[in-house]
This record gives C-alpha cells, sequence and structure tokens, in this order.
C-alpha cells in the first residue's frame, strides 16, 4: 500500500513539476487543520513528508494561522507549537488578520508564483484550493499523508497551453528570464539599481596657495624714467627763471 501511494506521488510531482515548474525544496504551507491531523495521527512532518515526496521540503505558515490558532485557545496548543516551529511566510494581511484559510488562499493566487503546496483538513478551503490552477493539495487519511491528484482545473489549464491558448506561470518566467539573459530586457534589479553620483573632492586646482604676482619690471622702469623727467624739468625751469631775472636787473 505504502509503494502504491508513494507511486501516486510520484507521477503527481511529475506532472507539477513538468507544467508547473514545482522544484525542491519543495514549500508546504501547513494551517491549523492539518498541524491537528497531524499531532493526532502521530505523524513526524518533518521525517515523513520529504520520504513521501522523495525530496526536501520545507514546512512553512503564515502569520494569520499563527494568530488564528492563538485566538482558538488550549484545544489546539499542541498544533500551535506545530504551527511555531515552521517557518513563517509573509503574507499580505500584516497590519489587519484574516482567518488561516483566506490567508493561505490569498498565497496561492495569479498563478501559484512561489510553487507552494497547500497542506488542509478544511474541506472548504480545499474546494477553492481546487479551482487555482497549479496548487498540489496535501491531506491526511486514515493517519496517513496523501498527495491529491491534479484537479479538474488544472488539467484543463495544462491542455489549454498545449493548444496555445494560454501561456502559463512557469513559461512566462522562462520567456522572460531568456530575454533578460540575451539583453532584450533590462532586469528589473538593474533598474532599481540607479547610478549614485560619485561625492567628488575639492577641485585640486583650488586648493593651491595662490602664488604672488611678480613684479612688473617694465612698469617700474617706466615709472623711473618720469621721475627722471619731472626732476629734469624742473632743473630747467630754475635755470630759465633764473636768467630771466639776471637779465631784468
Amino acid at each position: 500500500m505504502k509503494i502504491t501511494r508513494q507511486k501516486h506521488a510520484k507521477k503527481h510531482l511529475g506532472f507539477f513539476r513538468n507544467n508547473f515548474g514545482v522544484r525542491e525544496p519543495y514549500q508546504i504551507l501547513l494551517d491549523g487543520t492539518f498541524c491537528q491531523a497531524a499531532l493526532r495521527g502521530r505523524i513526524q512532518l518533518r521525517e515523513q513528508l520529504p520520504r513521501y515526496l522523495m525530496g526536501e521540503t520545507q514546512l512553512c505558515t503564515t502569520r494569520c494561522v499563527l494568530k488564528e490558532l492563538e485566538t482558538l485557545g488550549n484545544n489546539l496548543y499542541g498544533a500551535k507549537l506545530i504551527a511555531q516551529k515552521c517557518q513563517v511566510r509573509n503574507c499580505p494581511h500584516f497590519k489587519n488578520a484574516v482567518s488561516g484559510s483566506e490567508c493561505l488562499l490569498s498565497m496561492v493566487e495569479e498563478g501559484n508564483p512561489h510553487h507552494y503546496f497547500v497542506a488542509t483538513q478544511d474541506q472548504n478551503l480545499s474546494m477553492k484550493v481546487k479551482k487555482e490552477p497549479g496548487v498540489p493539495l496535501v491531506f491526511i487519511i486514515q493517519n496517513t499523508m496523501v498527495l491529491d491528484k491534479p484537479s479538474p482545473k488544472t488539467i484543463a489549464f495544462v491542455k489549454a497551453v498545449e493548444s496555445g491558448q494560454l501561456v502559463s506561470v512557469h513559461e512566462k518566467e522562462s520567456i522572460k528570464h531568456l530575454k533578460e539573459e540575451q539583453g532584450l530586457v533590462k532586469n528589473p534589479e538593474q533598474r532599481r539599481r540607479k547610478k549614485r553620483k560619485k561625492i567628488s573632492g575639492p577641485n585640486p586646482l583650488s586648493c593651491l596657495k595662490k602664488k604672488k604676482k611678480a613684479p612688473d619690471t617694465q612698469s617700474s622702469a617706466s615709472e623711473k624714467k618720469r621721475k627722471r623727467k619731472r626732476i629734469r624739468n624742473r632743473s630747467n625751469s630754475k635755470v630759465l627763471s633764473e636768467k630771466q631775472n639776471a637779465e631784468g636787473e
């Protein structure tokens, strides 16, 4: 029975891997109902999930799930301890928390870009998850974990992609990556990195001490000549005045 379950799991994983890019480590989003069922069935999630899925896994949850388990009280204390040991993924309800089922559903909407698995015992949440193409669903039945087969919505989506009517999120990402490698589209991270102007130091020429102006030799020589002319003119005028005085006498 165990071998049959693993064969089915391997087949379903291959389907999600080939059509939606699901890859290791598999990110499993847990809610409170799944944690409670694992506790009752004495299932060691960290040990048994990787063996069942035949690959590395990461147990994840959200703040909304943790807050919901806290408000439910001591009846789900064990489930809360299991959830607290999981990695907490950021959800869009940071300010205003919502129910765990609503939160997990929001994490896999719009094509499930982060390739999350959803692990839940909530039938209502399971039905909503099956309407989102490309979301693997895990649940517990008779104290054993089961990876559900792809939903009809998922199979219809894959057929539409194969016929060329739709393009999957995985294909969009691969096309975008190829364009970035070929330089056809700039990487958004490179766009965000704006070139910062380097803080330039002071102009080295402005730091130099100002040179004292050398005295102009030509101007000083011309001033001396002028002084000499003035002295000569004065002496000549004195001589003329003395002659005039002598002639008058």
